[in-house]
């Protein structure tokens, strides 16, 4: 849990609370760590695999949307400039 937590930069009893949540409404699920019997791996189960294809055809509807506003070029620019502020926002990346 704890690199999980690292990665969405929240604290470790977060990410556990959240997880506990995503598990409860059978998103993911933890499973047994084959490299370590005393770890837990956070997986998407086969119900979160289905949301994510829903997030993803939402996702690219607005980005169609958005595209038709804005045209190809704006766009283009748009996803630039979020990209550069993710870099000053999550060092990270």
């Amino acid at each position: 849990m704890s690199g999980l937590a690292e990665q969405a930069l929240v604290s470790k009893q977060t990410a556990t609370h959240l997880v506990d949540q995503l598990e409860r409404a059978g998103y993911v699920e933890r499973v047994v760590d084959p490299a370590d019997a005393r770890a837990r791996l956070v997986r998407i189960s086969p119900r979160g695999e289905e949301l994510v294809a829903v997030a993803r055809a939402e996702e690219a509807e607005i980005d169609k949307d958005w595209t038709k506003h804005l045209g190809a070029q704006r766009m283009h620019d748009l996803r630039e400039t979020l990209t550069l502020l993710r870099g000053i926002t999550d060092p990270s990346t």
